[in-house]
């Protein structure tokens, strides 16, 4: 038993040690590239979406990447049991004349249910597609070279990560 509890520490240390966050990327990201030339950086990364021409010659660029998607799965909640799989009711009506001048009706009804009772699923929140991604703002001089990087959005990663620029730039 002090065993389990050994090895169920380590994997919870394992797996909170790969969730890395968007100031993790951040760092490696202006670590790895300030200094460096964009054209450099867009070699390795892909191409920019946009670029604004600063009035000293230098650039803003905006990039993205490390697109992917995935469909989440609808959310289902069950609610208590519905009606039985077979149900069927027969009712049957009898009249008699016991004695002269009396009449008495009889109604009888049975029931009768086949299978199990079964719970209903009940759709909460419908299938989605989700979109992953990193988008940073890279500034450069008018030599080309890198000055600031910032990261605009960020999406939860692929993984178990918080963030998908970490899974794209975060140090190894």
């Amino acid at each position: 038993m002090k065993w389990a509890a050994i090895a169920l520490t380590l994997a919870a240390s394992v797996v909170v040690a790969g969730c890395k966050t968007t100031e993790e990327a951040s760092k490696a990201l202006r670590g790895k590239w300030i200094g460096q030339t964009a054209d450099a950086f867009f070699v390795e990364n892909g191409p920019p979406l946009s670029r604004y021409e600063l009035d000293g010659g230098g650039a803003i660029y905006t990039w993205r990447g490390g697109e992917t998607s995935y469909v989440q799965p609808a959310r289902v909640q069950t609610q208590g049991p519905s009606q039985p799989l077979n149900r069927s009711e027969r009712t049957v009506t009898t009249v008699s004349n016991p004695a002269p001048g009396t009449t008495v009706t009889r109604t009888k009804t049975t029931s009768t249910s086949f299978g199990a009772m079964m719970p209903t699923a009940v759709i909460v929140e419908p299938a989605r597609r989700v979109d992953l991604f990193c988008e940073a703002q890279i500034a450069t001089d008018a030599q080309g070279v890198i000055t600031s990087v910032r990261i605009n959005r960020d999406t939860d990663g692929a993984g178990f990560s918080f963030s998908r620029c970490a899974e794209l730039f975060g140090d190894e």
